[in-house]
């Protein structure tokens, strides 16, 4: 029976004072029998208005009907026709305004949890032995001709979300793929940029697994535009080279103060938490210090993210600052709902003007002002404006930045023919990934700045598919 209840089965989690000391996730998932529940709410649209909000325009009422049906292993195999890494995409994907935005249960109460029941697949389906595909991973829907394609080499520069779709789908038409990973570990933003308790990361690593088994070779270390140049990757026989470098180079305020001990980027921070495993020490050699009071200052994820590891890090107190009010705030309403939850205190209409430090250069404070909301900017939000003698100060021991991120520019210093957007980005069609330099293609952060982890898949199945036709048309 159809289950017509307006709002969503719940998601069990942790309670907000024991989560917010651990690392462990936050959500826990669906049961078998919550998951069926859920599924039925699905009204089985024969246009599909939800798979128009999705990137890589995963199968959606497909997979739930399955799931509807008890067959769990045959709803992640569904998922896996376009999606080389649902586990991840159910928990890190804004579905609230991507699939879930076109929901029509949404129309008169709260929209199918799709990202919820994506989790579920993929998670009941790879914990269990047998179950999920391994030697025919995720081939439905692309038309395999390795015949025509002999020795075809593809070079993919990153191993994030755009690189790994891209590598993924090349590997199922018969590409010998190879991707270039900087860090130490595969994974990019998966890895250095989410926390465990969002995304845990074996279950990362056992999405980079599976994409591994279709044939994917990934170096690690290897940092292109120094090690190797893009020129060289072709010398050495690759028909097509996709950069998904990411966009990983943090931006600061230039306000008095930042190069105090104790102010940090937010990738910086996260990094150290997230890959190098601060939070375990000293089981890891990653000591971290946050002191007693951190600021953070932005308002969209990465922000979060960074407010809520300084809490599980010992922080007694943790403030957000953020210049506007939270309705204009881009962070998921999930991820500011939580942080509320674990006691993030937020400063709202509120704008860092100096970081005031110690006589031996150690932050004490931080001197912000209250603003106002004025008329609509370029980005259709209101523009703070400064309320004057407004003046005040909070005291810390740490600032993290966490106001956006702009793209390295190593790999576009050393690669000769690739114009650039304003902002530092590879310029590429939005479409295809083609760049200004023929065989270089780009997907993800690397041409649209920081974006959403399913946004930068997207771009990486597109720039597949055209990589495909490029080579085909010279074969």
């Amino acid at each position: 029976m159809p289950n017509m209840s307006e709002k969503k089965v719940s998601i069990p989690e942790q309670k907000p004072q024991v989560r917010n000391k651990n690392y462990n996730e936050v959500a826990l998932g669906y049961t078998p029998e919550q998951a069926e529940e859920e599924a039925m709410r699905c009204l089985q649209c024969k246009n599909s208005p939800c798979v128009q909000g999705c990137p890589v325009n995963v199968k959606i009422p497909q997979f739930i009907k399955l799931i509807q049906e008890n067959k769990f292993k045959e709803a992640y195999d569904k998922v896996l026709d376009t999606n080389n890494l649902p586990a991840i995409c159910g928990r890190v994907c804004p579905q609230e305004n991507q699939c879930e935005k076109y929901c029509l249960r949404g129309v008169k109460g709260e929209p199918v949890a799709i990202g919820r029941l994506e989790r579920f697949a993929a998670d009941y389906s790879t914990q269990r032995p047998g179950h999920g595909r391994v030697t025919d991973y995720a081939l439905t829907g692309l038309s395999t001709q390795d015949s025509e394609l002999p020795e075809r080499k593809v070079a993919v520069v990153g191993s994030g979300p755009a690189g790994l779709t891209c590598a993924g789908d090349l590997a199922k038409l018969g590409y010998e793929v190879t991707v270039f990973e900087a860090f130490h570990t595969p994974g990019g933003v998966l890895m250095y940029g989410i926390p465990e308790f969002r995304l845990p990361k074996d279950i990362v690593q056992k999405e980079i697994n599976n994409v591994k088994k279709l044939g994917v070779d990934i170096q690690t270390n290897m940092v292109i535009g120094k090690i190797l140049s893009v020129d060289d990757l072709f010398e050495q026989g690759y028909d097509a080279v996709f950069i998904g470098s990411g966009a990983g180079l943090p931006a600061f305020m230039n306000i008095p103060g930042e190069n105090l001990n104790g102010v940090m980027s937010a990738n910086e921070f996260l990094t150290r938490v997230n890959l190098m495993k601060a939070y375990q020490f000293p089981d890891c050699d990653t000591p971290f210090k946050v002191g007693k009071r951190t600021a953070v200052v932005g308002g969209g994820n990465v922000a979060m993210d960074a407010a809520r590891s300084a809490i599980r890090l010992g922080a007694d107190k943790v403030y957000i600052i953020y210049r506007r009010s939270e309705e204009e705030m881009p962070a998921r309403r999930e991820e500011v709902h939580h942080a509320k939850e674990e006691g993030i205190e937020f400063k709202l209409l509120t704008n860092p003007v100096r970081i005031l430090g110690t006589e031996d250069g150690w932050v004490k404070g931080i001197e912000c002002i209250e603003m106002e909301l004025g008329e609509p900017d370029a980005s259709g939000r209101r523009k703070p404006v400064a309320k004057q003698g407004s003046q005040h100060v909070i005291d810390v021991e740490t600032v993290i930045m966490a106001i956006g991120t702009i793209p390295n520019p190593l790999i576009a210093d050393t690669t000769g023919g690739l114009e650039l957007t304003r902002k530092g980005g590879i310029e590429a069609n939005e479409a295809t990934g083609q760049t200004s330099r023929l065989g270089v293609f780009a997907g993800g952060d690397i041409v649209t700045g920081a974006a959403t982890v399913i946004q930068a898949m997207g771009a990486g199945k597109n720039a597949a598919k055209a990589i495909d036709e490029f080579i085909r048309s010279k074969a």
